[in-house]
């Protein structure tokens, strides 16, 4: 890991509309995130595929098919942080976090769940938006590439059984 900690402020709106059922919030966009300007930009990072595999599909390709896909099986896609001090992509260096305000979705949607994309997004979701929604997340293992041990078959299970139930 190279370079200093910088103040970054999350640049990406969130996915959602009025039939959005299961918020996931990941912990804050990666580098390769920030550069495309969307969710889980990075090439090795498995989110796109896992969720493609959980609901049969085809693999969305542009924002704007994930952002079709993500609205058409009913989730609502953001981050924890609204902005934090990072080093790079790595959570672990996450200082400063500014908690983005959910009930932004949670006023226009029917959300009944609430998941996290690792144990950092679930960190700072209990410490700060549990608080305020009262809805306990359902913690998944992580997609991130930094996140080898877990297969992608095993990712996949994983998912499935938290957004389908």
């Amino acid at each position: 890991m190279t370079g200093e900690a910088a103040y970054q402020v999350h640049p990406i709106p969130p996915v959602y509309d009025e039939r959005s059922e299961i918020l996931i919030l990941g912990s804050f966009p990666s580098e390769k995130s920030r550069e495309a300007g969307f969710f889980y930009g990075h090439p090795q990072n498995r989110f796109w595929r896992v969720l493609a595999a959980v609901y049969g599909q085809n693999l969305p390709e542009t924002t704007e098919d994930k952002i079709r896909f993500l609205l058409q099986n009913r989730l609502a896609l953001w981050d924890v942080l609204a902005a934090c001090e990072i080093k790079g992509s790595a959570d672990g260096t996450i200082r400063s976090a500014v908690p983005n305000d959910v009930s932004v979705i949670l006023r226009a949607s029917p959300i009944r769940r609430i998941v996290v994309n690792g144990k950092t997004a679930e960190k700072y979701y209990n410490r700060y938006l549990l608080p305020a929604t009262g809805m306990a997340a359902v913690c998944l293992p992580s997609t991130s590439p930094a996140n080898a041990s877990q297969s992608l078959a095993a990712l996949t299970q994983a998912w499935r059984a938290a957004l389908t139930a």
